[in-house]
Order: structure tokens, then C-alpha cells, then sequence
């Protein structure tokens, strides 16, 4: 249960992260979507699925996107109304500054009510003037909803390795209530593994316990979306990234790297006793990259296995939770 793993800071979690549809998406065709991306969800072996709130962050930078931003369906209602067949607990995302307080609250009560948990996230733009601060926003968890779920806040490790203080920004959190961080999609291992660095020494000073780190791993199966995630700002290494855009197979290629990814942050973890596990990014459409990050799941879960860290997952009929890589429909 991701709600007692993330309480007892129990190493080895599985997170699978994906979209919401468009919000241009007919009704009568949201139904069948759904069922069949559930068939699919329900025999993976995850302790929670996140789905993220789609922000158009385009006054973020002067670059011209890569893909033309659509706007997706709310995640809450989505989730509450497509997905609550799912018996795995829920992740829900919501940049906090773009709601009031009330807002805010009644949003939790929501999420208490289905048995979800809350991510808080930035604003989609720096200059964006919010409604309620990050502070305001915990503090309604902790007063009304902190007995009911967990809240969980996003780390960046490429600020990192600019403004040097994500371990202060991260204990800040901590302070706030937050009990696990869920990065931004990891290419270049090493800005991940200075992060953890220092946030241990930072929580050994404060005397606090290192909180629960969950890395992002997702696949890049072409030079587009290689582009969006650079966009995004996401760091990619010169040497991945020549090797993505030269390769035959960008998704299989991808795949693996992303394997080497987990394996060293595995151990990287384990040897300084730092909680830890994994969310497997899908927000792609193209088959490939959706088959590919299917497979990535697959292998992660194996290779914590292999250390101890996680026992297989029955499905909902019993069975093994599956290892085979099969499309979820994306509209």
C-alpha cells in the first residue's frame, strides 16, 4: 500500500505516471478509452498511478515549443470519474498557485473522499502571480487532510546544478509536511546523485531523516521528443543525446540507458540508506515509446526484485502482476 510504504519509508516503490486525454475528446469515446487503458493498469505491478496536470509553459522560456500544447482534462475528474476501478492508490498533481484557498480545500476534500494523494507543483510561468502560496497550500493539507493521505512535492536536480540549493528547498518542504519527492525525468545521472548528496548532509546537520526520493525515468524514442524534453528542461547528456538521435531504435536505446539510470541509483541508495523507488513516465502516443516505458517498468520491477527490495504484485484476478509489454490507448 503506497500510503503505509511512503509512512515506514520503505525502499523499492513503482509509480507509473501518465496524462489525462484532451480535453477535445468526446465524451462517448472517454468511456471506451478508459476501460481499455484500465484492462491494461490494473495488471501492471505499481503501488500508485500519478496523473499529471497539464500545464501550458510556454511564458516559461523564449523557445519556441516543440509540440503544439493541448490542453488535457482535469486530472481529479478524470481520475475520480474514469479510473477509481483501479485498485492501486492515485496521484493527483495541481500547481497550487493557480487556485484560492477555497479552492484548494475543497480539492482535498475531494482527494480524501477517493483516496487519493496531492502533489503540489509551481506555476506554469515565473511572473505568474499566484492565488495561494506553496506554504498556504501545506498548511491546508496538514490542518484538514494530513491523517488521510500523504502529500508528496517535485525535485528538480538540473536547478541543482545552478542554484546549488535543492536540498535546502527539499528540507523546506519536509518541514512543510511533504514525505516524498517525485523528480523530473532523470538523464543525466550524475545531477541526481549530487542532489542526494547533499541532501544527505543537509538532513544529517538538521538532524531529520532523509525523506522518501522517487526518480523519473521515461523514453525518448525520437529527435522530437528529445527536443520537447530539452524544452522542458530536462538535461541530456551530449553523449545520450548524440547516441539517441544516430541510433535505429531511439525507444530500445532509451530503454536501456534508462535501466543503467535505475541500476546505479539502486545502488547508489542502498549503500547510504536512502528511501527510494520509481516512476515510470508515459506521456508519449507513439506505440514504441509507450511499449518502451511498459518493458522499463518491467525491468525495474525485476531488478528490485533481485535486491530484495519488492515482491511481485498479484493483479486484481490473482495472478502475477504482467511483464509484457502492451499498448495503453492514449486519444
Amino acid at each position: 500500500m503506497f500510503f503505509a510504504k511512503i509512512r515506514s519509508k520503505e525502499s523499492g516503490l513503482l509509480l507509473y505516471g501518465i496524462t489525462p486525454p484532451k480535453s477535445t475528446t468526446p465524451p462517448e469515446k472517454l468511456g471506451e478509452s478508459a476501460q481499455k487503458s484500465l484492462s491494461i493498469l490494473e495488471t501492471l505491478d505499481i503501488d500508485a498511478l500519478v496523473i499529471y496536470d497539464v500545464q501550458d509553459e510556454s511564458a516559461r522560456t523564449s523557445e519556441e515549443r516543440p509540440f503544439p500544447f493541448t490542453s488535457a482534462i482535469d486530472p481529479f475528474a478524470y481520475t475520480s470519474q474514469y479510473l477509481k476501478g483501479l485498485p492501486v492508490q492515485k496521484i493527483i498533481y495541481r500547481p497550487a498557485g493557480m487556485f484560492t484557498k477555497d479552492e484548494l480545500s475543497t480539492w482535498l476534500n475531494g482527494l480524501k473522499t477517493h483516496g487519493f494523494h496531492p502533489v503540489f507543483v509551481g506555476v506554469p510561468a515565473p511572473d505568474y502571480v499566484g492565488k495561494t502560496t506553496l506554504a498556504e497550500a501545506y498548511a491546508i493539507w496538514r490542518e484538514h487532510y494530513r491523517d488521510h493521505s500523504v502529500i508528496g512535492a517535485v525535485t528538480i536536480p538540473e536547478r541543482h546544478a545552478v542554484l546549488k540549493d535543492e536540498d535546502v528547498r527539499i528540507l523546506d518542504k519536509v518541514n512543510c509536511g511533504v514525505s516524498y519527492f517525485i523528480s523530473q525525468c532523470i538523464f543525466n545521472v550524475q545531477f541526481t546523485k549530487k542532489v542526494l548528496e547533499d541532501l544527505v548532509i543537509a538532513c544529517r546537520q538538521s538532524g531529520i531523516a532523509v525523506p522518501t526520493m522517487i526518480f523519473t525515468l521515461t523514453i525518448c524514442g525520437s529527435v522530437r521528443t528529445l527536443h520537447f524534453m530539452e524544452w522542458l528542461g530536462i538535461h541530456i547528456p551530449d553523449e545520450i543525446k548524440e547516441e539517441l538521435k544516430s541510433c535505429t531504435n531511439a525507444a530500445s536505446r532509451s530503454k536501456e540507458i534508462a535501466i543503467e539510470i535505475a541500476r546505479e541509483l539502486i545502488q547508489y541508495c542502498n549503500e547510504r540508506a536512502i528511501p527510494f523507488g520509481f516512476n515510470v513516465e508515459s506521456v508519449a502516443t507513439r506505440k514504441e515509446e509507450v511499449e518502451a516505458s511498459l518493458e522499463l517498468l518491467s525491468s525495474i520491477s525485476h531488478m528490485l526484485e533481485v535486491v530484495g527490495l519488492r515482491q511481485r504484485r498479484m493483479n486484481v484476478n490473482g495472478a502475477p502482476a504482467n511483464r509484457e509489454a502492451v499498448s495503453i490507448p492514449r486519444e
